[in-house]
């Protein structure tokens, strides 16, 4: 009897635990790509970022309507000239390293859809705003698209209020 319900239950667990060939990385070149990718964000240096991105780079800024190379780079440098002290991380604590949640998932050719190969980042985005002297704090989620080694989409979603009211009292501090 003990041998049929181990059976059983290893049946269970193995055909539960079917992938169907969706990998799972999380220290892979892609994953490592991202990390250096984020480290040239912090680092303020838009020629690496640019290393990674397709020039036809659509990005979705909580939005349904897609931005190009132009936009975030535009983006990225406003965020450096209103904000010291910009991190990265991911859990209650931030971390010594660059602490942010990275995982890419490849998913087989299914439906008419060739193999395709997402990662996924998970971090708190925090910052000091020059105007204000108030950090701010936003949970981030960034998921990108490969192919040919390069991003050539990206969905970002957040809550930008705190970040465009800290880039309003700056523009009006200016004005």
């Amino acid at each position: 009897m003990k041998n049929i319900v181990f059976i059983v239950l290893s049946v269970l667990f193995i055909g539960c635990n079917q992938t169907n060939g969706v990998v799972v990385t999380f220290d892979d070149e892609r994953s490592n790509a991202v990390r250096a990718h984020y480290q040239n964000y912090l680092n303020n240096d838009l020629e690496g970022l640019k290393s990674l991105w397709s020039p036809a780079l659509k990005i979705y800024l909580n939005s349904t309507e897609a931005s190009g190379i132009a936009d975030i780079a535009a983006l990225i440098t406003a965020q450096h000239e209103n904000f010291d002290n910009i991190s990265m991380h991911f859990g209650e604590e931030e971390q010594e390293d660059l602490g942010v949640w990275v995982q890419s998932i490849t998913y087989p050719p299914n439906a008419g859809y060739p193999e395709t190969t997402y990662t996924q980042t998970w971090f708190t985005w925090s910052a000091t705003g020059k105007a204000s002297g108030e950090t701010i704090e936003i949970p981030v989620h960034i998921g990108f698209e490969w192919a040919d080694g390069k991003i050539i989409q990206e969905w970002h979603h957040f809550d930008p209020a705190k970040m465009m009211a800290e880039l309003a009292l700056a523009e009006a501090a200016a004005e």
